[in-house]
């Protein structure tokens, strides 16, 4: 069964007073934030990496290409929304099955074996879900999207922040960032979501609802360690995530 990694690395690093490099080649511990997530993967023998590039795209093939010269990216020449990012793999990975781990490039902090433990527990679910969400819990959750449930649990979609109502806004179980889905579903639904949405973007999100709809099995897994899924977004939050690296590191040695 195939296994592609997708990681979502377009962005800018406005909000961390990066101009001229893109967010994903901001260094921790001396390193680029990418790295620590390409090097969480590899070990997971996936059939293909696939980064999502887009602003000052060069200077990230040019290290990509130093570093790991066997991974290719694909283009976002266009900032449209973390779907339309997903929706550029297409032509790479559509015609295959198998499933596609999906991840954001800022999370330095994820664990080979956290995510090995994911994949194990989702394959091991009987029926397997079709997409699988990692959550987790937050007694501050703003700035993230609020995971869905319906009156008796059941998870049926996420809810991006700007778009939340105030009720939706209280949620304290939070979208990670990282997704497990069937390609086929997976691009299924990346054709069927609208950007009718407060920032006009074509959001990962919307697949939940979207599959929930048409009667395909999604699941929200809450994750046992919430602070491998630190995104960085500010100097502020780099300088966090040094903190806690350099304690695992401690732990480690």
């Amino acid at each position: 069964m195939n296994l592609v990694i997708i990681i979502l690395a377009a962005g800018k690093g406005t909000r961390m007073g990066l101009t001229d490099k893109p967010k994903v080649m901001a260094e921790l511990s001396g390193k680029p934030l990418i790295a620590h997530v390409i090097d969480a993967v590899v070990p997971l023998q996936p059939t293909i990496i696939l980064p999502v590039i887009g602003f000052k795209k060069e200077l990230v093939e040019e290290f990509l290409g130093q570093q790991y010269p066997s991974i290719k990216a694909v283009y976002q020449t266009e900032q449209l929304g973390t779907g339309h990012a997903v929706m550029q793999t297409a032509n790479r990975i559509g015609e295959m099955d198998g499933y596609a781990l999906i991840l954001t490039g800022d999370t330095p902090l994820i664990a080979t074996t956290t995510l090995s433990e994911l994949l194990s527990n989702a394959f091991g679910l009987s029926p397997r879900p079709h997409a699988i969400t990692v959550s987790t819990f937050l007694d501050e959750p703003k700035g993230y999207g609020r995971i869905l449930r319906s009156s008796n649990g059941d998870f049926i979609g996420i809810v991006e922040e700007k778009d939340a109502t105030e009720t939706e806004r209280k949620i304290q179980e939070i979208n990670t960032g990282m997704f497990l889905v069937q390609i086929q579903p997976l691009f299924e639904a990346l054709s069927n979501i609208s950007n009718a949405n407060v920032q006009g973007e074509y959001y990962l999100t919307d697949i939940i609802a979207y599959l929930h709809s048409k009667g395909f099995l999604v699941s929200a897994m809450p994750a046992l360690n919430s602070l491998e899924f630190m995104g960085i977004n500010t100097l502020e939050e780099l300088q966090a995530a040094e903190k806690v690296y350099a304690s695992i590191q401690e732990g480690i040695s």
